[in-house]
């Protein structure tokens, strides 16, 4: 029976890596599509994969939930379910975002200035997701804490990036609705790299048993 649920555990974590991978495409292509103004690729994360994370995100936390009402389980296999039911929320959302991403690329836009930082914050942010996701592969708790680092970093460039648009608007009104679109990819950014942080944080809980939301612990 224990070798059934093992079984079952590591066909759980199959599927939440697959889906991890299209969220880590649809990011992918909707960072490129806003860069390059490339609406075909836009049109590929609408179409294809997204739909697909939905309906992954409602299968795993359907499993999950079965597993949880047969197997009753504990410890470190309780908490890799409750890490479960989080991530794929999370991944969803990040998602939802790199929707968000997408839409801002299929409407007209030229790149200004202002965005030479925009390409380093999506780089990290990417990074973030994908350290998150590896972290979750070998039950590395550091990598996961590098995640947590990475954060502030994206934060920082977040905040230049900003400040950046804000004297650009100021200075050539006519560019507004551009800096706005800029603004708000840049805000999406920020919005993943904090659900990054919050499937890090979720590994290291599963990993280690301890909570390190909110830096309840160091």
């Amino acid at each position: 029976m224990r070798k059934h649920f093992a079984e079952e555990l590591d066909d759980l974590k199959e599927h939440l890596l697959y889906m991890g991978g299209l969220v880590e495409t649809s990011l992918h292509r909707g960072v490129h599509a806003f860069l390059e103004r490339n609406t075909a690729l836009a049109e590929s994360v609408l179409k294809e994969t997204e739909p697909e994370i939905n309906r992954l995100q409602v299968e795993l936390d359907q499993e999950v939930l079965r597993l949880l009402a047969l197997q009753q389980p504990m410890a470190v296999d309780l908490r890799f379910l409750a890490a479960v039911l989080k991530i794929t929320n999370d991944l969803e959302r990040i998602g939802d975002l790199a929707v968000n991403i997408v839409q801002a690329a299929m409407r007209p836009h030229e790149l200004a200035p202002a965005i030479i930082d925009l390409p380093r914050m999506a780089e990290r942010t990417q990074f973030m997701v994908h350290a998150a996701l590896d972290s979750l592969v070998s039950r590395d708790a550091q990598l996961a804490r590098q995640v947590l680092i990475t954060d502030d970093e994206v934060d920082r460039i977040r905040d230049q990036i900003f400040r950046e648009l804000i004297q650009h608007m100021t200075r050539e009104p006519q560019a507004i609705e551009l800096a706005l679109s800029l603004l708000f990819v840049a805000r999406n950014l920020e919005r993943i790299s904090d659900h990054a942080t919050n499937i890090a944080e979720d590994v290291i809980f599963w990993v280690e048993g301890v909570d390190v939301r909110h830096h309840l612990q160091p």
